[in-house]
C-alpha cells in the first residue's frame, strides 16, 4: 500500500514539474528559445523572387494551316488553355523541343513545301515524337511514328537490316502523301491530323456515331481529343519563345553536322570498318544513318544506299 501511495506522489510530482518547464518555455523571449526549436530559413534554397507561376494569355488567332480555332466556344478554350499551360510550364520539355527543332526543321520544311503540305505540319511531327526517333508500344517508329504496314505501303524499306523509319527526308516524304490522302478525304488539314494520330477506323466510327464532321465537334478519346490542341499550343511556344518567358541564344540550340553521301550497292561485312575508312566510329556513323539496323548490310539484292558521312572537323574520336 506503501509503495502504491509513494508512486502516486512521483507522477504527480513530475507532471507539475512538466507543467512548470512549459510555462517558462512559453514566456522566453524568442532569442531565448531552444535552438532546436528555431525555424532553418535557407533563403539560397527559396524559389528566385523574380520567378512567377501565371496564367497564360491565349492568341485570339489561334489557327491549324490556317484554319480557324473556334474561340468563342469555352469548352474549346478550356482545352486549349491546358495544352498551354501544361507545355509552357513543362520548361525542361519545351527548351529541348526548341533546341532540336533548330537542327531538324530545315530538313522537313522544304519536304513539307516541296509536297504543298502546310508548314504547321512539322509541328505534328513535334508533338508525334518530340523530334526523336523513339518507338511507340504499338510499333509506330521514328520522327513521323509510322507503322510497319504503312511504310512498306508507302514503299519503305523495313527489315531487320534496314528500317528507313529512322531515315528522316524519307518519313517525311511518306507523311506528306499520308497527310494529302487524309485532307482529300475528310475535307480540312485539322482533321488530317487528327486521323494521322488515331486512324481512320476511329475517327469515321465516332462521326457516325456523332453525327458531326468538324475536329471541333467531335467528342474523342483522351490522346486525339488533345492532339491538335497540343499542335497549336507547341506551334505558338516555339514560334514566340520569349512571349512565354524561354530565353534562348542562337548558341544555344542545336544545329546539324554537315554531310556528304556515299553510295554503296554492295554488302557491308563490318559497318565499324567501314566508318573508320571516314576517319569516323560506329557511333558517329549510326547518329548520321539511324536507318542502319545492324552493324552490317546484307544488301544481297545490290540496291543502291546513300550514306551520310559527316565532314571532318566536326567530330574527335580516338585512335
Amino acid at each position: 500500500m506503501r509503495l502504491l501511495k509513494n508512486g502516486l506522489m512521483l507522477i504527480g510530482l513530475l507532471s507539475v514539474l512538466s507543467t512548470l518547464v512549459f510555462a517558462v518555455q512559453q514566456t522566453m523571449e524568442p532569442e531565448e528559445q531552444p535552438l532546436a526549436e528555431t525555424p532553418i530559413q535557407d533563403p539560397e534554397k527559396n524559389v528566385s523572387p523574380a520567378y512567377r507561376i501565371s496564367a497564360i494569355d491565349i492568341p485570339e488567332d489561334l489557327n491549324f494551316s490556317g484554319e480557324p480555332v473556334p474561340q468563342e466556344d469555352p469548352e474549346i478554350m478550356e482545352r486549349v488553355d491546358r495544352e498551354f499551360l501544361v507545355n509552357t510550364y513543362w520548361q525542361s520539355n519545351a527548351l529541348l523541343l526548341m533546341k532540336r527543332a533548330h537542327k531538324y526543321f530545315p530538313v522537313i520544311e522544304p519536304i513539307l513545301a516541296k509536297n504543298g503540305v502546310p508548314d504547321d505540319f512539322k509541328y505534328l511531327a513535334v508533338a508525334e515524337s518530340g523530334l526523336e526517333n523513339v518507338v511507340s508500344p504499338a510499333g509506330a517508329t521514328g520522327f513521323w511514328q509510322i507503322m510497319k504496314a504503312t511504310g512498306r505501303e508507302y514503299g519503305l524499306e523495313i527489315n531487320d537490316n534496314v528500317d528507313e523509319r529512322y531515315h528522316l527526308e524519307k518519313a517525311t516524304e511518306v507523311a506528306c502523301r499520308y497527310l494529302k490522302r487524309y485532307k482529300e478525304k475528310y475535307g480540312s488539314w485539322t482533321m488530317a491530323a487528327a486521323v494521322y494520330n488515331t486512324g481512320t477506323g476511329s475517327i469515321d466510327r465516332y462521326m457516325g456515331i456523332q453525327k458531326v464532321e468538324n475536329y471541333y465537334d467531335l467528342l474523342l478519346g483522351a490522346e486525339t481529343g488533345r492532339y491538335v490542341f497540343r499542335i497549336l499550343a507547341i506551334k505558338e511556344i516555339l514560334s514566340h519563345p520569349d512571349k512565354y518567358g524561354f530565353i534562348i541564344e542562337k548558341g544555344d540550340l542545336y544545329s546539324d553536322v554537315p554531310t556528304f553521301s556515299v553510295e554503296v550497292d554492295t554488302p557491308v561485312a563490318d559497318f565499324a570498318d567501314f566508318a573508320r575508312q571516314y576517319e569516323i566510329n560506329y557511333k558517329i556513323l549510326k547518329r548520321h544513318n539511324p536507318w542502319l539496323r545492324e552493324p552490317h548490310l546484307n544488301n544481297a539484292s545490290g540496291k543502291m544506299y546513300q550514306i551520310a558521312i559527316p565532314h571532318k572537323g566536326y567530330y574527335k574520336t580516338g585512335p
